[in-house]
Parts: structure tokens; sequence; C-alpha cells
């Protein structure tokens, strides 16, 4: 099972999490005022995460 995008609103603002395969929340996103926003940020990182590299900064 791949991981999934959960879409939630929490007052006015709205917000994701990204959950691995077994459940556990990999990254939080931002608030945003609108629900489009949430979605704007979810295709952001589907577009711009696949071969994102790690820069080590310890």
């Amino acid at each position: 099972m791949a991981g999934k995008f959960v879409l939630k609103k929490s007052g006015t603002q709205y917000m994701f999490n990204l959950k691995a395969s077994n459940g556990e929340v990999i990254a939080t996103s931002e608030r945003y005022t609108t629900k489009q926003g949430a979605l704007n940020g979810i295709e952001s990182v589907k577009t711009n995460a696949p071969g994102a590299s790690t820069e080590d900064q310890t």
C-alpha cells in the first residue's frame, strides 16, 4: 500500500498530512485559508518531491 495525503479542516483553515503506508504521519503542511490552497499544496509536493535530495546540515 502506498502512502496517502489526508486533507483536514480546523475551524476556517485547511491542512494536510502525508501518511506512510503504515499510517505514520511523515509530513505536515502549513495551514491554508482555502481548501483549494491545501489541494494546490498537495499537488506541489507530488510534483516537486519525487527526486528530492537530502541536505545534511548536522
